[in-house]
């Protein structure tokens, strides 16, 4: 018997020194895990600053981050690329009454440290929608010379950009490109450039801005005026589910007969002179825009609207016009993969203005002039991945021609897979 209870005193013994070596044991896993989400704390810190950074006045954010895991590098520089592969079928007068599978989007990107915080950016468009042709086109190529107010102890205040990127106007061309869009077609007045110039933006305390000074006009090698496009956003998020901006720009006076059209897109084409060549020289535009937009744990809801005021130097005709325009969006999530959206968006014209929406270009951009074009675009999408996206839609497009006319049959059924690596 006593050995018995001996016996028992050693296994006690050897139970409490196990419970001991345990609980250490714990506490260094707990003590562990703590550092560990510390540093993943500091790295998605990290890359959203970069983020915010890259993505201050352009459209395309750099995608050198934190979040992308395992990027294809040659050296120093990053490689990457995103696009559509789509299916588009419109009413007989829509721009695809043939019903067209079409590889919608593809592009390449490279991102380099050139030195310090300067950085290097180029974007090469191998097919876009807007695109006439099959021709490779450079996108956005510029130098960012990031953080330039550490010269005087203000982070990140002011950063400086130097080449060609996307003007700063309004906040759709932000997520315009398909792996960004929540829907496959985009706003009727769907403003956006790509222009050479000097732009500058930056953030203080809640309040960002971007400014931007460029060519104004189409062509990517010349500047045929010397009046230069200005442009510029201030924006404010005093809620994290709120963000409100005002934009405005002035394009400049361009060439009618060597620019022929500004950079600037609207109404699915460009400014142009509405005059005759014989009598006309010059033509310009000044734009306003308000945008809002709410952020919901599982959705979101936007609303933009403007003003451009158009006008040309013809010494025949007064082809003065004003160009009101506005959308709204709402997206929500029914499951963390699949999702539904719509956008209601409108343009309004008096006396009329070459506006192209969904219809034929050739006609709409060269011949009629429209007065009231209305979209509402409703659709859809599953979302395999942030990388990988199924959407569809549906595009419901009505208005008037200056006369009297209509614009219908111009309806589109889309289908879209978006994808970036």
């Amino acid at each position: 018997m006593s050995e018995l209870k001996e016996k028992l005193r050693e296994v006690q013994e050897q139970n409490g020194q196990l419970q001991q070596q345990l609980g250490k044991q714990q506490q260094l896993i707990e003590v562990l895990t703590e550092k560990v989400s510390a540093l993943e704390q500091a790295d998605k810190q990290r890359a959203g600053e970069y983020q915010s950074l890259k993505s201050g006045i352009g459209g395309q954010t750099a995608p050198a981050t934190a979040e992308t895991k395992k990027p294809f590098a040659i050296g120093k520089a990053i490689i990457s690329a995103e696009g559509g592969l789509a299916f588009f079928h419109s009413e007989r007068k829509g721009k695809f009454p043939n019903a067209e599978s079409r590889v919608d989007e593809a592009k390449l990107f490279l991102d380099a440290p050139i030195w310090d915080d300067v950085y290097f950016f180029a974007e090469l468009n191998l097919t876009r929608r807007e695109s006439p042709s099959e021709n490779v086109k450079v996108g956005e190529l510029y130098l960012d010379f990031e953080n330039v107010s550490r010269l005087w102890n203000q982070d990140r205040m002011l950063n400086v950009r130097v080449g060609r990127f996307d003007t700063p106007f309004g906040e759709e061309y932000l997520v315009r490109d398909a792996i960004d869009n929540p829907l496959i077609a985009h706003s009727l007045s769907d403003l956006w450039a790509v222009d050479e110039g000097i732009g500058f933006y930056g953030r203080i305390g809640k309040v960002d801005y971007a400014v931007a000074v460029q060519n104004g006009g189409d062509d990517t090698l010349h500047d045929f005026d010397a009046d230069k496009a200005v442009a510029g956003r201030v924006g404010c998020e005093p809620k994290e589910w709120l963000r409100v901006s005002a934009s405005a720009m002035r394009t400049g006076d361009l060439n009618q007969d060597d620019d022929f059209v500004s950079a600037m897109w609207i109404g699915n084409g460009f400014f142009r002179a509405l005059g005759d060549p014989a009598t006309t020289e010059t033509f310009h535009a000044e734009l306003f825009e308000g945008d809002v937009q709410l952020r919901f744990p599982r959705g979101h809801f936007k609303a933009a609207g403007g003003y451009a005021h158009f006008d040309d130097d013809d010494s025949a005709a007064d082809n003065e016009r004003d160009i009101y325009f506005y959308y709204v969006e709402g997206l929500y999530e029914f499951t963390r993969r699949f999702y539904g959206a719509a956008r209601f968006s409108q343009m309004l014209v008096q006396d009329g203005y070459p506006l192209v929406g969904l219809g034929d270009f050739g006609k709409y951009f060269f011949q009629e002039q429209t007065e009231n074009l209305w979209l509402l675009t409703v659709g859809g999408g599953y979302r395999w991945s942030r990388d990988l996206i199924l959407k569809a839609e549906y595009n419901f497009q009505g208005g008037e021609e200056v006369g009297g006319g209509s614009r219908d049959h111009e309806n589109m059924f889309a289908v879209e897979l978006a994808f970036r690596f």
